[in-house]
């Protein structure tokens, strides 16, 4: 696993050990990107269920202007750290629930351009989380919230959020909410 492009294109990161973290493919990633580019300079930045940190830090090496990475487990925090001071990035590196995380950053009136959020494949934790960003008041003006899912699970409906885009690569699919 390594950053693609950027500034600290080609930088190898680690990976959270065991089954509990399944990194985005290069593949997705560099599509995934390929769709945002125009969004990527000076953006804010969040990663919800980060593991490694891959997508932010890409985010970051790629332009972005800040972000905030948040994973429940104390071995993703620890490695997003170690990978951002890898690729010589800077980022807020939270452990906490990401229901909780969200609510912080509400309270803080905190605003993001992108939102990527990848949680674990079966857990069904999917809804819930576009559920509760389904306010908008994290989202930005004209920001996009990019979630990563099996293509078994089903999709959110969320009250307000509006599916713009949607792909599928192999099992992954991605779906894009304004």
């Amino acid at each position: 696993m390594r950053i693609i492009a950027g500034t600290a294109r080609r930088t190898p990161l680690a990976a959270p050990k065991g089954q509990n973290t399944r990194p985005t493919s290069d593949r997705i990633k560099e599509n995934l990107f390929n769709i945002i580019a125009p969004y990527m300079p000076g953006a804010k930045f969040l990663d919800l269920f980060c593991g490694s940190g891959a997508i932010g830090i890409e985010a970051l090496s790629r332009g972005a202007d800040g972000a905030v990475f948040v994973d429940i487990s104390k071995e993703a925090v620890n490695i997003t750290q170690a990978n951002l001071a890898r690729a010589k990035l800077t980022g807020a590196v939270t452990q906490n629930c990401t229901l909780a995380a969200i609510a912080q950053l509400k309270r803080e009136g905190r605003r993001f351009d992108i939102i990527f959020l990848d949680p674990p494949y079966g857990m069904w934790l999917l809804e819930p989380v576009i559920n509760n960003l389904d306010d908008g008041s994290l989202l930005a003006p004209e920001g996009l919230i990019i979630a990563e899912c099996h293509v078994d699970e089903p999709r959110p409906q969320p009250k307000t959020l509006i599916l713009q885009d949607e792909r599928e690569y192999g099992n992954t699919r991605l779906m894009f909410y304004r």
